[in-house]
């Protein structure tokens, strides 16, 4: 394996994680604003759950892009 193809898998390795850690950080505080939002105004929650579940997976779509541009990168290698 040459140094170019070995920095590649690194880097798609390192895509791929960060992505999931700056994801879970995005998920964590959006629900707990959903839930802090829910507890203020009960009446709203129904939207809220939607609006959220709407976020979160537009926030998930994140990693899902990182992890195939991952597998790009490691097929090219």
């Amino acid at each position: 394996m040459s140094l170019g193809t070995g920095l590649a898998l690194m880097g798609a390795a390192l895509a791929a994680g960060f992505a999931a850690i700056g994801t879970s950080i995005g998920n964590g505080l959006v629900i707990s604003k959903v839930m802090e939002s829910m507890a203020r105004q009960p009446e709203l929650s129904g939207q809220l759950r939607t609006t959220m579940f709407i976020g979160v997976g537009l926030i998930e779509a994140v990693p899902i892009i990182a992890v195939v541009v991952s597998f790009l990168i490691i097929a090219q290698g």
